[in-house]
């Protein structure tokens, strides 16, 4: 059984005298430590497909299984439970909090899991090595650059070990080298068993993915199935 199956999902908005469609009739399997590129231009219903996936968007109709659970039947505080357990996110612009520094944007994921202090303390100082940010632990997001901010954005999203990983345009505000080196870090990431959906505009970086899904206008590309 794949880890995410989306059978005749559909996603639209009320205009003046009918609706728009966002989404259109997406039948997806994606199978547990795949890689997956989703592609296509801008508002093909990319970053919609990742909201749906990372269980942030609920108002769809069709069915979604995320490890055999029916996502559909879930009430609100099921899916936020859902999401918090098995779901990690990393985001263009970061979405650090400013106010803390970095050690304390990396334990902050793990207060809501109420981890003890001195297991989350652990867990902060490996990835702090782990990532090769230890000499940024006391600093606050806005004395880094944006290649140090993404890999704190990294570092902050697999900290609960999620199964699986959200990357909307993860290298969309980076100049090449630190785009190299975060692309690099979702590889590392990936052979380590991760499960990862990235959007991306960059063709390169996208066929990195052993797997590239293309919308259009909501459709994946062909009106059919992608299927591992």
């Amino acid at each position: 059984m794949p880890m995410i199956e989306l059978r005749h999902l559909e996603k639209s908005v009320p205009l003046a005298g009918g609706r728009h469609w966002i989404l259109r009739n997406v039948d997806l399997d994606i199978a547990e430590g795949e890689f997956v590129s989703v592609m296509g231009p801008s508002g093909a219903g990319k970053s919609s497909l990742l909201n749906v996936l990372g269980l942030m968007d609920h108002d769809w109709q069709g069915s979604f299984s995320f490890d055999g659970t029916a996502v559909e039947k879930l009430n609100p505080k099921q899916r936020q439970a859902l999401q918090r357990e098995k779901v990690g996110f990393i985001f263009q612009h970061y979405h650090l909090i400013d106010d803390l520094k970095v050690w304390e944007n990396l334990d902050l994921p793990l207060q809501y899991r109420d981890v003890p202090a001195k297991e989350r303390s652990a867990q902060v100082a490996d990835l702090l090595d782990r990532f090769q940010i230890v000499g940024k632990k006391d600093l606050f997001p806005s004395q880094l650059s944006g290649g140090q901010q993404q890999l704190v954005a990294v570092a902050r999203a697999v900290i609960t070990k999620p199964r699986l990983l959200l990357a909307d345009e993860p290298t969309g505000a980076l100049h090449s080298s630190q785009a190299r080196t975060i692309m690099d870090l979702l590889h590392e990431l990936h052979r380590g068993g991760a499960t990862i959906v990235q959007v991306t505009h960059n063709e390169a970086f996208g066929s990195e993915a052993q797997r590239v899904v293309r919308l259009s206008d909501g459709w994946i590309d062909g009106g059919g199935r992608s299927v591992p």
